[in-house]
């Protein structure tokens, strides 16, 4: 078996909107001045979806550092929610994502170099890879689901694909 090598895109909001939305404090968000002008508010920036019966929960994912290249041979999905990841270390970092419905191939993934300044929702069903942090262990806030029902699958990919170097 061959593995295929994917290609790593930056992020943007339009290129990772068949997947989520990116979380980042840009000119593109809505934002406006509040506190008697001394915060600015980037508002709305990601639609949280807890879910039947579920909950939403603030977390923090430490993450240990991937080496390059990496196989990506498994992916994941959570069908009842939403889950957010905004990292804390202002470390780059990847995602692999793949459009919600049956089980992907690694032709059908998409890998995107994150900033540190950036995060992503992944919206309900959206297949993605765990957390792919770079460089040095790093923190991330997440915002998921809590509470009844089956909302993990996981599906291998055989063969896999390859990623890196980084561009």
């Amino acid at each position: 078996m061959t593995l295929r090598s994917l290609t790593i895109a930056p992020l943007t909001r339009d290129a990772f909107a068949p997947f989520g939305q990116v979380i980042e404090a840009s000119d593109a968000a809505q934002h406006f001045t509040i506190n008697d002008g001394n915060t600015e508010r980037y508002h709305d920036l990601a639609h949280i979806e807890p879910g039947p019966q579920g909950k939403t929960i603030v977390s923090i994912f430490r993450g240990l550092p991937r080496n390059l290249p990496f196989e990506i041979s498994m992916m994941e999905r959570h069908p009842l929610a939403s889950q957010a990841f905004m990292p804390l270390s202002s470390r780059p970092y990847l995602v692999v994502v793949a459009a919600a419905g049956e089980a992907p191939t690694v032709e059908q993934l998409h890998v995107f170099l994150c900033q540190g300044r950036q995060g992503v929702n992944y919206a309900a069903g959206v297949w993605h890879h765990p957390l792919l942090a770079l460089e040095a262990t790093s923190d991330f806030l997440v915002i998921d689901r809590s509470g009844p029902g089956h909302n993990c699958d996981i599906a291998t990919l055989t063969p896999g694909g390859l990623i890196g170097p980084l561009p």
